[in-house]
């Protein structure tokens, strides 16, 4: 039995071992994303002048009069004092084709006071870039910046996949680190004195067993994310109840023909504030959405500084269908069935955000810690293999020469 799960793991880590060791990396970095994407690009993210800003509705509206091309998919709905406004857009279709619009950008910074733009970017393009560098570590993070084919992203269904093998080979890794009951303490120690080899075993096995329901929860908060749709909520209702989530229940449109809301923000906007006062939410609106592969609306509710969810299960938020402004569901942080709360907190967890700051900070170890894992894992292999490989080329040394193979 333990010999058989002994080469369940070397084999699943082997596997896994390439995209982990990315994984770990770039999730170390981008616990910080924000912070670090604002100090690489201060032409984004502040303003040139201490200038009263407009209103962001008046600043979105203005933006898509400027160029018919896009349409505002993300909209802060607060400015911070020195910030600039940076907008999520997507292509709008061509009244005559319906086809989407050739758009090369995905995020536009506007000056609050004035609305002349301030830059642009391609959300996530494989750049190393300043602009562009913390987006692509990003999604390289989750999808490997994979290309679509057929529609499909492949990159995010892969890393769902390997995320799934890390799931079993963390329960592998724990039964067979612990091969005698009676000297469990060993699964514990790190030789430091003695380096090496030996060292370099203990890092890898001593190392994963002391943060091993780190790593588990990493592990199948990934599967989570990545394969939500695919995987977890199909088997998550199966056990509890889930409540009406619009990106499941609705088939996403052809990315080449994105639609256009019959409702605009103003009103969709009215219609969250009446619904968010009935369920006594005291946070103001902080931002809103469209998705036009959907057609859905979603509009947040956070204080400024605190669109990033940190603490806790993250900010509440409704959802509105985009053609005729009806209600289309809800995320309420701790609410609902085992279930909902379940995958609401998939991401907090993942992220460290959960826990705030020091979580964040955890997240990050834990990602350089997944990274030296890795690394320690195939070291070990390697040895073994060319251990193995010695101890096969030694015994015709005794004798005669072997034959030319």
């Amino acid at each position: 039995m333990r010999g058989a799960l002994v080469i369940l793991h070397r084999w699943l880590g082997l596997g896994v071992a390439g995209f982990l060791f990315l994984a770990g990396l770039t999730g170390a970095i981008i616990s910080w994303d924000h912070e670090i994407d604002a100090w690489l690009n201060p032409t984004l993210f502040e303003a040139p002048s201490a200038a009263e800003a407009r209103a962001p509705l008046e600043l979105a509206a203005q933006a898509e009069r400027a160029d018919p091309r896009l349409q505002v998919s993300f909209l802060p709905l607060t400015v911070e004092p020195g910030q600039s406004l940076l907008l999520g857009v997507e292509p709008r279709p061509d009244p005559r084709t319906g086809k989407a619009a050739e758009l090369d950008f995905n995020q536009l910074a506007l000056d609050p006071a004035s609305g002349q733009p301030l830059g642009q970017r391609f959300w996530g393009q494989p750049s190393l870039t300043r602009e562009n560098l913390l987006p692509f570590l990003y999604r390289l993070h989750y999808s490997l910046t994979l290309p679509l084919v057929s529609g499909v992203d492949v990159g995010v269904l892969l890393m769902g996949v390997v995320g799934m093998a890390w799931a079993i080979d963390c329960l592998v890794a724990l039964w067979i680190s612990f091969p005698k009951l009676k000297s469990w303490r060993k699964s514990f120690a790190f030789r430091w004195r003695e380096g090496g080899y030996r060292l370099t075993f203990d890092l890898h096995r001593s190392g994963g067993v002391w943060i091993w329901l780190l790593l588990l929860t990493l592990a199948v908060t990934s599967v989570s994310m990545n394969l939500e749709r695919e995987v977890v909520r199909p088997l998550v209702s199966l056990v509890s109840p889930l409540s009406e989530d619009p990106f499941s229940v609705r088939t996403p449109r052809a990315l080449d023909r994105p639609a256009t809301p019959g409702v605009s923000r103003e009103q969709v906007l009215t219609l969250a504030a009446a619904t968010a006062k009935a369920r006594g939410w005291t946070a103001p609106a902080g931002g809103i959405f469209y998705s036009p592969l959907y057609d859905v609306y979603g509009v947040g509710f956070y204080r400024p500084g605190e669109d990033h969810g940190d603490g806790g299960l993250g900010n509440p938020w409704l959802y509105f269908d985009g053609r005729t402004g009806a209600p289309a569901g809800a995320l309420t942080p701790g609410k609902g069935s085992a279930g909902d709360i379940f995958l609401q907190a998939q991401f907090p967890l993942h992220s460290g955000r959960i826990l705030g700051l020091p979580g964040r900070i955890l997240v990050s170890v834990l990602g350089l810690a997944v990274a030296t894992l890795s690394a320690t894992g195939v070291a070990i292999w390697a040895r073994k293999r060319r251990t193995r490989a010695k101890r096969r080329v030694e015994p015709r040394g005794i004798g005669a020469p072997a034959a030319a193979e």
